[in-house]
């Protein structure tokens, strides 16, 4: 690095560290002329930096904001107090920042020395997250960096993974891109020994690695419409179309967008389709709404309906 880019990035360093600064204390700092603080001020405009100077009382020259976002420079405890704060949004809930924490701490990671990766590491290790739910379930966050760097940079992951039905498996994915759902996260990726589109969880996922060559994409699936499907399908061996008889954004409120398909049938009629391990424990959970409806399929579920609506008959007669 020559001494004007070194100077220029201190110079950088600096403005982001206080509000405002005379052009007499940053010769000071740096050690040149007031002349050369003007000249590296104009290169940080030149790069995009919106620095703004003032005379007077009180002025001097000031970092403002811009149309777009600069890189900023953060001295190492800035960037390890960073990493902590990414790493726990990326595991949040609240609809969007999960997902752009994580490429921001992607990013960061990315450059990061060894010794600060360890001290966030550390801070991490020693942080218990209480969580809102049974439902709740915590993703590693090296796992989650390294699928959003190989989805970002195509590149093959090996990983260990454990299905619904507790099978253990070694898989060789082309990962696409990561779906957080708010309270879990799904990998859409092509399994290249099945040959076929694969919806992951992260949580079920172990020893997850990039191993360095590269893939062309393919023509990918909807990846939020693929992992909603298998979410609420797929993995269940009973899975039920109802029509509901109210309007597709009536049904559609009612009920977890990952939990249902919600299809329109017409202005005031709905087809929905779910899965359950067990019908009988669908029944209530169709009946939640409020909203009268009628099962289209399969018979397993039509059936127990027929027995818990006896059921509850018989109870409210006592």
């Amino acid at each position: 690095m020559s001494e004007t880019t070194g100077r220029v990035l201190q110079l950088l360093g600096l403005l982001q560290s206080r509000r405002v600064w005379t052009g007499d204390e940053l010769a000071e700092r740096l050690g040149v002329t007031g002349r050369s603080v003007r000249r590296d001020v104009d290169r940080l405009r030149d790069l995009g930096y919106p620095v703004h100077a003032s005379k007077g009382h009180g002025g001097g020259y000031q970092l403002g904001a811009g149309a777009a976002l600069p890189p900023l420079l953060l001295d190492p405890e800035e960037a390890v107090a960073m990493a902590v704060c990414l790493r726990v949004a990326a595991g949040g809930s609240v609809a969007g920042v999960g997902e752009s924490a994580l490429r921001a701490l992607s990013k960061l990671d990315q450059v990061m020395p060894a010794r600060l990766r360890s001290q966030v590491a550390a801070v991490h290790d020693a942080t218990v997250t209480l969580t809102s739910g049974q439902g709740d379930t915590p993703v590693e966050p090296d796992v989650l960096m390294t699928l959003a760097r190989a989805s970002r940079d195509h590149e093959h992951v090996t990983a260990g993974y454990v299905d619904v039905r507790g099978n253990a498996t070694q898989r060789r994915l082309e990962p696409y891109q990561l779906v957080t759902t708010g309270r879990r996260w799904y990998v859409l990726a092509f399994d290249r020994d099945k040959d076929d589109w694969r919806s992951l969880r992260l949580d079920r996922m172990a020893d997850v690695k990039a191993v360095g060559s590269t893939f062309t994409p393919r023509e990918a699936p909807d990846a939020a419409d693929y992992v909603r499907r298998a979410v609420s399908t797929s993995s269940y061996p009973y899975v039920a179309r109802i029509r509901y008889f109210a309007s597709a954004d009536v049904v559609a409120a009612a009920f977890p967008a990952t939990a249902v398909q919600v299809q329109p049938d017409g202005p005031e009629q709905c087809i929905v389709t779910t899965g359950a391990d067990d019908p009988a424990h669908m029944v209530p959970w169709l009946a939640m709404p409020g909203i009268d409806f009628e099962v289209l399929e399969p018979p397993e579920v039509a059936e127990a309906v027929t027995v818990v609506a006896d059921r509850l008959r018989r109870a409210a007669q006592g």
